[in-house]
C-alpha cells in the first residue's frame, strides 16, 4: 500500500493524484484500445518518485530509484484497488470519463462506412472512373469514418451528383428541388463533399477562392450567381434590347466589354456575326484590341472553363455560325476545346494542332495534369506526352492577331 502522502480521499480522487495520474492516463489508453482487457502492461518512462512510491506500494516489489522506466500489470492495479477501495480500475475511470471501447467502436463505424458505400454505389454515376476515384479518395484520407461520425447523410451528396449536370440552373433552384433547401449548397459539409467529386469528375484542382469555385460550379451546371458568372468580349455585334444595344455600340467602338449572365437573360438576345473566335488569356483580347480594334472579328475570352455567361452568348449565334475555338497547350486546355467541339455543332479548333504546338514545347512550362486524347489532331496529344511541356497562348500571339487580321479584313 503506498505511503499516505499517496492516498488519495477516495477512488476517484485518484486521478488527480501525482503518483497515480500518468498511470490511469496509460491504463485508459490501454483498455480503451484493448476493449477493456485487464491482461495488458502499461509502462512508464522516467518515473518520478511519487510514481515509484506507487508501484512499489501495488506490487510489494521494491522498485529502484534509477530505474528509468517501470511497467505494472493492469490486472494488479485493479485487484489493489478492489482491496483498497472496493471497485475495480474500470470503476475508478469510469467515474471521471466514459471509457470508450476503440475495437467496437471501429466495427460499427466499418459497418456505417460499408453502408455509405453501399449507398454511393447505387448512384448514377457509380460505373465512372472519377467517381471511383473520389471514393477512395474518401476512404483514404478518412473524410467516410468522419462522415459516419458526424452522421452527415450522404445520400444527399449521392442525390446532388445523379442530378448533375443541371441546365444552368441558378444554385438556390437547384438545391430547393433537389434538397428542399435553398442553402444546402452553399454553406455546410455537403457542399464541400460535392465540390470535391465535381473537382474529380471535370479533373481539375480544388478550387482557391471564390471565382475557380464558381467556374467549377458551371462546369456541372449550377450558376451560384448570375451576376459573377461573366463573359469578356471583342466586337460582338447583337440584337435585342439593352443589352444588344451595348453590344452594338461597343463593338462600334472597338471597345472590350464584360456581360453578365444576369444582363444576358434581361431579354432575348442574338448575335449578328456569321464567325466567332475564342481565346482563353485575356492578353489575346488586349492584343486584339490594341493592334485591330473595331476591325477586329468578335473575339470572346473564356479565362479559363468557359462560365455559364459565355455558354449563353456563344448559344445566340447564327445556327451557320463558325466558332473558331482554342485554348492553353496543356491538359486542361485541349480538354476544354474537346468538349467545345462536342458541344458546339458550328465549333472547329483554331491553332490547336500539333504543327502550333511544338515550335513553342522545347521552353514551355511542364505539363501537369492527367493526359486527354485529342480526336481533332491525335499527333497533337502525341506531341504533349512527349515533350512534357505546356504551351501559353501568348507564345503564339503574333500568329493569333495575324489570324484576326485576316478574318476581319475577310
Amino acid at each position: 500500500m503506498p505511503s499516505g502522502r499517496h492516498r488519495p480521499g477516495g477512488p476517484a480522487d485518484l486521478v488527480e493524484q501525482p503518483g497515480w495520474r500518468r498511470m490511469l492516463a496509460a491504463a485508459r489508453h490501454s483498455l480503451e484500445r484493448t476493449g477493456g482487457r485487464l491482461d495488458t502492461t502499461v509502462t512508464l518512462s522516467t518515473p518520478t518518485d511519487d510514481e515509484r512510491l506507487v508501484i512499489i506500494g501495488i506490487t510489494g516489489t521494491h522498485r529502484s530509484a534509477a530505474a528509468a522506466r517501470l511497467s505494472i500489470r493492469l490486472s494488479a492495479v485493479d485487484e489493489h484497488l478492489r482491496a483498497a477501495y472496493g471497485v475495480g480500475l474500470i470503476d475508478v475511470l469510469a467515474a471521471t470519463a466514459p471509457l470508450r471501447n476503440r475495437p467496437s467502436d471501429r466495427t460499427r463505424e466499418a459497418v456505417a462506412r460499408d453502408a455509405v458505400l453501399a449507398v454511393a454505389h447505387e448512384g448514377r454515376h457509380a460505373g465512372s472512373v472519377w467517381y471511383a476515384e473520389w471514393l477512395d479518395g474518401l476512404r483514404r484520407d478518412g473524410t467516410l469514418t468522419r462522415v459516419v461520425r458526424t452522421g452527415l447523410p450522404f445520400g444527399d451528396v449521392v442525390r446532388v451528383l445523379d442530378a448533375l449536370p443541371a441546365a444552368d440552373e441558378p444554385m438556390p433552384v437547384f438545391a430547393d428541388r433537389v434538397l428542399d433547401d435553398t442553402k444546402a449548397l452553399s454553406e455546410g459539409p455537403l457542399r464541400g463533399l460535392v465540390l470535391r467529386a465535381v473537382a474529380a469528375w471535370q479533373q481539375a484542382a480544388l478550387p482557391v477562392g471564390g471565382e475557380q469555385e464558381r467556374a467549377l460550379w458551371e462546369s456541372v451546371g449550377l450558376v451560384p450567381d448570375d451576376l459573377a458568372s461573366q463573359v469578356l468580349v471583342l466586337n460582338a455585334p447583337a440584337t435585342g434590347g439593352l443589352v444588344g444595344r451595348w453590344l452594338t455600340e461597343a463593338a462600334q467602338a472597338g471597345v472590350p466589354m464584360r456581360v453578365t449572365l444576369h444582363q444576358l437573360r434581361l431579354a432575348p438576345l442574338a448575335l449578328t456575326c456569321g464567325e466567332v473566335h475564342v481565346c482563353e488569356n485575356p492578353a489575346v483580347l488586349r492584343a486584339a484590341t490594341t493592334a485591330l480594334g473595331t476591325q477586329a472579328p468578335m473575339l470572346i475570352c473564356t479565362e479559363g472553363v468557359p462560365s455559364v455567361a459565355a455558354h449563353t452568348l456563344l448559344c445566340t449565334a447564327p445556327q451557320d455560325a463558325v466558332i473558331r475555338w482554342r485554348n492553353d497547350f496543356d491538359w486542361t486546355g485541349v480538354r476544354l476545346t474537346a468538349a467545345a467541339l462536342q458541344r458546339y455543332p458550328g465549333a472547329v479548333p483554331w491553332r490547336m494542332t500539333s504543327a502550333d504546338y511544338l515550335p513553342g514545347a522545347g521552353t514551355g512550362t511542364a505539363l501537369l495534369g492527367t493526359p486527354t486524347e485529342t480526336p481533332w489532331d491525335p499527333s497533337l496529344g502525341e506531341s504533349m506526352r512527349r515533350t512534357g511541356r505546356a504551351v501559353m497562348e501568348e507564345r503564339l500571339l503574333d500568329r493569333l492577331i495575324a489570324d484576326l487580321r485576316a478574318a476581319g479584313a475577310g
